[in-house]
């Protein structure tokens, strides 16, 4: 059996809520406008942001009103746990699979928890078998739709013929805070949307694409560009507002080190797949990675549909660009808290 891991499947799933930006700009301006002196002068992010819709946990009315850490992962382990299954369910018919198949699976999130976690939370109702192997990791943020499913992979290849299930799930509304005057929540209000996918990883199976090489860059003194603040309200958004011009500046020797450490360089990737964190980060990754503006079209077409859902977005980026027909190789590419850089190298499968 080789030990070639191929993605398999890729499903990807939403809650039923829908926010249009035009309804979050006018919700945010009644919320914020009369307590927040500078809301007016942000609330442009909402118009610059590349945004026409987002999906939601809860109706736009829930966030009229404060929600604690009991409100918040309520919800979460309701609507988590329903994309869950939604998304892993799909993404195994796909691979003509059962439940009963999977022999592992990793699960990413850094908007919610449960504990236990949601994959034996939902083993019965999803049918997985008793010996499943589970692998929930937490605090990764955007990064880790790439990190995780480098995870999966890395396991995948360890034993041959082994079903891995990656699923990533993120709900980031509901770190919504009404107390949080501040211009990262605002920019966090204007950009955020909730969303899952999954996929099916297998050495020795014909897939979608092969996965040929994984790495990471964590760069030093960075721990305030990006994460959580966490109090009684629940998660508060860290989020310099430098992130753009720091990508434009470390992104591409991150990633040529990265590259270099699989034997390939930047000119060996036929695209880039990037996570659209939002529209300035777009255009600081094109100008990072030489790429012509306006290169990362599907990252573009997904922030306007989804917004940004961290983890999951670039599986959503993924899924279009396999649909449009991947190149002989391509790189996905995110960022997260850290602050740090993944990459997965895909190769088309034969």
């Amino acid at each position: 059996m080789t030990d070639t891991v191929k993605l398999v499947s890729l499903a990807v799933a939403t809650p039923e809520h829908v926010i249009f930006q035009k309804q979050a700009v006018e919700a945010s301006a009644r919320l914020f406008a009369d307590r927040f002196v500078d809301f007016r002068h942000l609330a442009r992010v909402f118009d610059s942001a590349g945004i026409e819709k987002r999906h939601a946990a809860r109706p736009l009315a829930w966030f009229d009103e404060p929600h604690g850490w009991q409100d918040r992962m309520q919800a979460f382990a309701e609507v988590a746990g329903g994309l869950f299954v939604e998304a892993a369910s799909s993404a195994l018919r796909q691979a003509g699979l059962e439940a009963g198949d999977v022999d592992c699976i990793v699960t990413v999130s850094s908007t919610g928890f449960t504990t236990p976690s949601l994959d034996a939370q939902l083993s019965r109702r999803m049918g997985f078998r008793p010996d499943i192997e589970r692998v929930p990791v937490f605090g990764l943020g955007c990064a880790a739709g790439v990190s995780g499913f480098a995870i999966a992979s890395r396991l995948a290849r360890s034993r041959p013929g082994t079903v891995v299930l990656f699923v990533s799930i993120e709900l980031c509304t509901l770190a919504f805070r009404l107390d949080e005057l501040t211009r990262p929540n605002i920019i966090a209000t204007a950009l955020f949307g909730d969303g899952a996918a999954a996929c099916v990883l297998r050495s020795g199976e014909d897939g979608l694409a092969e996965v040929e090489s994984t790495g990471e860059h964590l760069f030093p003194d960075t721990l305030d560009i990006m994460g959580w603040k966490i109090d009684d309200g629940g998660f508060g958004i860290v989020l310099a507002q430098s992130l753009p011009p720091f990508a434009e500046k470390e992104l591409g020797p991150a990633v040529t080190a990265i590259l270099a450490r699989n034997g390939l360089r930047v000119e060996d990737i036929d695209r880039f797949i990037c996570h659209p964190g939002g529209m300035k980060v777009l255009v600081a990754m094109e100008s990072a990675l030489s790429m012509v503006p306006g290169t990362l079209d599907h990252e573009r077409a997904v922030l306007a549909e989804y917004g940004n859902m961290s983890s999951p977005t670039i599986l959503f980026v993924l899924e279009r660009a396999i649909r449009a027909g991947l190149p002989a190789r391509s790189a996905m590419i995110a960022m997260g808290p850290g602050f740090s850089a993944s990459c997965v190298t895909l190769r088309r499968a034969a």
